[in-house]
């Protein structure tokens, strides 16, 4: 009796308040560590700030100012050698299972910690209590997890509370959300969302989402997916709590215009993520259109192949490939163009020295060609963006 704890539960009590510490834990880590402190997105009150502060202490022993700064080096180097954790580089089975040591090893990293971690609290708790006292957080939840529910129950919620961040954000996320799952945006890494529904890690599952917009509060996009972190923020909202400073745009189509602008010009720049994907559902079109010609001069395996390539430059490919993606393209001057005009398109937003004049001219002249292509899908898609308004 004397290690039966305050609350006698029966087996299936215990999951879930172990399922709804570690929800608290993760909305920690989404809502104040990522999205208010890493990107900016909103500013939460005294009240949820020092909370989660406090809970992340006891739950992960998380410094805020390596959190945030790790994570922002991670958007700045995303996919290179420089990223802590790209499982395209090191590997998705060194992120998903030792994720939490990555970090480890770059929260080590002086010149990581004065480069992103900026603007982070600096208050005497974060200098004398959270930062000194990492471990001294996580034994003080052991023994209120053993108070409360009992030796066995105790150490085994506890055990879980301690593995269950560094196995679904520094693992699942880092990891599973750059290599696994399927994009709304075209986004220069490989950032994928794993599912529709951001519930069981508070949202973060809309990774691919994020990578494109990352300074958005909302991680969700399409009418179909949802971000439970996202309505927790509305919450706090409500009670005056938090404050959203800033979402993902959302585009606003206008009657087309006979010539471009500088306002059409700022708008699809500003949407360029919405372009491409619109792009690209109508260059997947001229695909399915091409296919059944493209079957009596290409194998299966290279249709298939080509269908996964017109997203990428052909530069970005290895050797092989970018041989069998040129010669599979020379079979099909409807899609050769169509992927040509998407290099030139991308182009708008990449050339940083061009005047709005110069860009302008392009884009005109994008316009012109794509309406004199005798192909459908570039008529209408040059229709669109020229609708696209601030």
């Amino acid at each position: 009796m004397l290690f039966s704890g305050l609350f006698d539960l029966p087996w299936w009590g215990y999951i879930v308040v172990t399922l709804a510490l570690t929800h608290i834990t993760i909305a920690g880590v989404t809502i104040f560590l990522h999205r208010a402190q890493a990107h900016r997105a909103l500013d939460l009150g005294p009240l949820p700030s020092h909370f989660f502060r406090f809970w992340l202490w006891l739950t992960t022993g998380m410094v805020t100012k390596e959190w945030a700064a790790i994570h922002r080096k991670h958007h700045a180097r995303c996919e290179t050698a420089d990223d802590p954790h790209s499982p395209q580089v090191l590997g998705l089975n060194r992120v998903l299972w030792g994720g939490v040591f990555l970090y480890v090893k770059e929260s080590h990293n002086r010149e990581t910690m004065e480069r992103y971690g900026h603007g982070t609290p600096d208050d005497w708790l974060e200098r004398r209590v959270y930062t000194p006292g990492q471990k001294l957080g996580i034994l003080a939840m052991l023994a209120i997890d053993l108070v409360l529910f009992g030796l066995m129950p105790g150490a085994l919620i506890w055990g879980v509370q301690m593995v269950w961040i560094p196995f679904w954000a520094a693992g699942v996320i880092n990891g599973i959300g750059h290599f696994w799952g399927y994009r709304n945006f075209a986004c220069s890494d490989a950032s994928t969302n794993i599912v529709p529904w951001g519930i069981l890690v508070g949202g973060e599952e809309l990774h691919n989402n994020h990578h494109a917009y990352a300074t958005s509060a909302r991680l969700s996009n399409k009418w179909y997916e949802f971000d439970i972190g996202w309505f927790y923020i509305r919450l706090l909202e409500m009670l005056g709590q938090a404050r959203v400073k800033k979402v993902a745009p959302t585009p606003r189509l206008t009657a087309a215009r006979p010539t471009v602008d500088l306002d059409n010009l700022q708008a699809i720049i500003t949407h360029r993520y919405d372009v491409m994907a619109k792009y690209m559902k109508s260059l997947r079109q001229i695909y399915r259109e091409e296919a059944q010609k493209l079957k009596v001069s290409l194998d299966a395996k290279s249709l298939r192949a080509l269908k996964r390539w017109l997203a990428r430059d052909a530069e970005e490919l290895p050797e092989q490939e970018r041989q069998r993606y040129v010669a599979a393209l020379e079979q099909s001057s409807r899609l050769s163009l169509g992927v040509e005009m998407r290099r030139e398109l991308t182009e708008l937003w990449q050339r940083s020295t061009a005047t709005h004049e110069e860009l302008i001219a392009r884009l005109q002249d994008w316009c012109r060609r794509a309406e004199a292509s005798g192909i459908r899908q570039l008529e209408e898609f040059s229709l669109r963006l020229r609708s696209y308004a601030l």
